[in-house]
């Protein structure tokens, strides 16, 4: 069975969420929609890229990824459809490719489908629903769109080093108030080569040990840890570590090793 996801900010109080649904079912009956997340916040790129690129991995190959967020016609926004990783992804040329792909797409076009002027201020239920469910079916980008080589660049915030220090950034906050930091697994162990650290954040607090999981300390103890994300995590078991903690988005982290 065919699958589309949606990573959108349309909520799931109005009418919106419910049209874009309507639409790809009266378009494809049988396929398999998937909400990643309809709760990113209104317009915020980066969250959507987050979100998609630590999950798009797990669904099947030629799953479509239909991306709602800052969609609204504008002269200046490309639609695109591009292939990536053996997985489809619509959405607008905003800059959330960039900061979603670790490498160069297999395939880009920009999306040729006349628009109906009745949807003309959501295209999400017209332009991006025929793109996906075309790509669900089977069918060919170039049959879509035309190729582009370029897409809008955005650049993540890159983690710092300083002598025997890296210093980072909070760049997500999830759901369980869990604190994502822009330090992933890799360029931790590239720079630790071994050594002890300590984690240092807001209010003097500091951690000076690794977890493997959630429960490895008491209920309502600190702790970090390498998420799912494979992102350097702050949490509190059973806790609020953003609110406990008072860590918000774009605050600093500093990790000293000795």
């Amino acid at each position: 069975m065919a699958i589309i996801t949606l990573t959108t900010d349309l909520g799931d109080k109005d009418i919106y969420q419910a049209a874009l649904k309507g639409s790809i079912y009266k378009s494809l009956p049988t396929v398999n929609i998937v909400d990643i997340t309809n709760s990113v916040a209104a317009f915020n790129v980066q969250q959507a890229a987050f979100i998609l690129k630590n999950s798009f991995h797990y669904f099947p190959e030629d799953t479509v990824h239909l991306i709602g967020i800052d969609t609204v016609y504008s002269d200046h926004t490309k639609y695109l459809a591009i292939r990536y990783k053996k997985h489809y992804f619509v959405g607008a040329d905003n800059g959330i490719f960039s900061l979603m792909f670790d490498q160069e797409p297999e395939e880009i076009v920009e999306i040729n489908i006349m628009q109906d002027l009745k949807f003309l201020h959501f295209p999400l239920a017209d332009i991006f629903v025929k793109a996906a469910c075309h790509l669900a079916k089977g069918g060919k980008l170039d049959e879509i769109g035309l190729p582009v080589s370029e897409i809008e660049n955005k650049m993540n915030l890159q983690p710092v080093i300083e002598k025997n220090q890296i210093k980072g950034v909070v760049i997500y906050i999830d759901s369980f108030q869990n604190v994502i930091t822009n330090i992933t697994k890799e360029f931790f162990n590239r720079v630790q080569q071994g050594r002890r650290f300590v984690l240092n954040f807001k209010r003097n607090e500091t951690i000076t040990h690794l977890s493997w999981h959630y429960n490895e300390v008491p209920v309502g103890e600190k702790l970090c840890l390498f998420g799912i994300s494979d992102h350097l995590e702050i949490a509190i078991n059973k806790g609020n570590a953003s609110g406990l903690l008072g860590l918000n988005l774009n605050d600093k982290v500093i990790i000293e090793f000795q």
